[in-house]
């Protein structure tokens, strides 16, 4: 099987900060995010790569020609309407937003902090696709260990979960690549991209900007934050090219019909 990098950045306002009683206006959040994206805009413009960018409608309206730019070379999928209030509405109202600040389709949904959907609902606002599983156990977010590891259907809906090992179900999300040695986060990614064929990262433009610092997040989110997170981006970037192609989730599936 060839092997494939599902490369993917939640674009969204910077709300994290309300899960723990810190006051932040919305614009503050939309400014951090965008210091974020910017940050990491070097590395998204390696033309050797294409990645999803699962994007709130609130940032892409805030942020329009930035995503517009994007959307030449990456895949703009929906976040949702809003990071922080949900209803199913925003399914189908985020999707015709994206749509029409790209003039491109949007065909994939991740909700804000992996939060459940029903596929239903998710078939009926016009996706092909969902990424919205971490199929491992969170303390205190979710417990996921029964899901399949791997790409799989669910009513009708195809399910793209997060990446973890097949051994243990270690997550390789953004904490464990922030928090974990390099060596470590690097070899169980190639060890999972040569089990399964392909691994599914994410990450979130505001975790690469220096501004999360002063915030009450956990040590554990912010320890490796701006520039020093940008050149551990680009490392693995670099890295992982040579294990296989770095694609869009959408170009994944149109490849393995």
């Amino acid at each position: 099987m060839h092997q494939s990098i599902l490369l993917s950045f939640d674009v969204e306002e910077f709300d994290m900060p309300l899960e723990y009683q810190q006051a932040i206006l919305l614009q503050e959040q939309l400014q951090i995010g965008k210091l974020g994206l910017d940050a990491i805009t070097p590395v998204l413009n390696d033309k050797s790569i294409a990645t999803t960018l699962f994007t709130t409608a609130t940032y892409a309206i805030n942020f329009p020609e930035d995503i517009k730019a994007l959307a030449q070379q990456h895949e703009i999928a929906s976040h949702t309407y809003y990071h922080t209030n949900f209803e199913d509405a925003h399914l189908l109202s985020s999707r015709l937003a994206l749509e029409t600040i790209t003039q491109t389709p949007v065909t994939g949904l991740r909700m804000p902090r992996m939060r459940k959907v029903a596929m239903s609902e998710v078939l009926k606002a016009g996706y092909r696709y969902d990424s919205s599983i971490n199929p491992t156990f969170l303390p205190g977010r979710y417990n996921n260990l029964h899901l399949p590891r791997t790409v799989y259907q669910d009513e009708g809906m195809t399910r793209i979960p997060a990446s973890v090992t097949h051994n243990f179900r270690v997550p390789l999300f953004w904490l464990a690549f922030k928090n974990m040695p390099y060596f470590l986060f690097k070899n169980l990614v190639v060890q999972t991209l040569k089990k399964d064929g392909y691994v599914c990262l994410y990450f979130h433009p505001w975790e690469f900007t220096d501004a999360i610092v002063t915030t009450a997040l956990p040590t554990y989110t912010k320890r490796w934050c701006g520039s020093a997170l940008v050149d551990r981006l680009y490392r693995l970037v670099n890295d992982l090219k040579k294990e296989g192609d770095i694609i869009s989730m959408q170009q994944f599936l149109n490849t393995n019909k």
